[in-house]
């Protein structure tokens, strides 16, 4: 199932995913003059940050309407998906935020990334690992289940640091740090925000009479767990954060 994504949505009810990027950022510690990729650069807040280091920064996402808003940005960005990247030894490192769990094909992403590199090259990345938003896709699962739909074919990619490890170590890469970091993070606009935002594939895939229905049975269903008494929303995330460097 292919992620819809909105770019005006995304910056009212997602900006925090590029605002909490900065530790990812520093661990990448961009350098002036090299050339890097940023896989799943959505609309370009953190391919800005990297290039205002004086990196010259190349951006791929799959999504049209975000690469539209990261071009606003004076930035370059291409229309490819991370297993079908157009790039030999290009990169000096390739960079990934919040972008890699919803890539079902996590072994040929990696792939990709080893052919993109150039020897010694890095690969930087946080993005949701195991246990992340386990209470929203709890509660996901049993209300899509009790209309019919089984959502197990849609979950994403949130491995343990010993699973990607692997991955990363199978494909010649030295891992240097990984580790799950807990980070229950505040909802600007709520849980309707969220999954406005993460889950409109999932809703898409019901009747169009049932959306609306199902919406806010799972938003009743998380109210006791993940809203406080103050009605602020807080979402239960853990991230996986990893440098690793393909050895020559």
């Amino acid at each position: 199932m292919p992620q819809t994504w909105s770019a005006v949505g995304y910056a009212a009810n997602a900006r925090f995913v590029a605002d909490l990027g900065a530790p990812v950022l520093d661990l990448l510690a961009p350098q002036a003059g090299e050339r890097i990729l940023d896989l799943g650069c959505g609309d370009g807040a953190l391919t800005e940050k990297i290039a205002a280091r004086g990196a010259r920064v190349v951006g791929v996402d799959i999504s049209e309407e975000l690469l539209a808003a990261a071009t606003q940005r004076g930035l370059d960005v291409r229309n490819m998906d991370a297993c079908h990247l157009d790039f030999t030894a290009e990169f000096d490192a390739v960079f990934s935020n919040a972008a890699l769990h919803w890539m079902k094909q996590p072994l040929e992403a990696i792939k990709n990334v080893r052919k993109a590199l150039k020897p010694n090259g890095r690969f930087v990345g946080e993005f949701g690992g195991h246990g992340n938003i386990a209470a929203i896709y709890t509660a996901l699962f049993a209300v899509f289940t009790a209309h019919g739909i089984d959502l197990a074919q849609h979950f994403p990619f949130f491995p343990t640091p010993a699973e990607y490890r692997e991955l990363l170590e199978s494909q010649g890469f030295r891992v240097d740090t990984i580790q799950l970091i807990p980070r229950p993070t505040p909802l600007p606009t709520g849980m309707a925000g969220w999954l406005e935002t993460f889950a409109r594939g999932h809703f898409d895939l019901l009747p169009p009479e049932k959306r609306g229905i199902v919406f806010e049975e799972t938003i009743r269903l998380l109210r006791p767990s993940l809203c406080d008494s103050q009605g602020q929303w807080t979402a239960d995330y853990v991230r996986l954060r990893f440098a690793a460097r393909l050895l020559a």
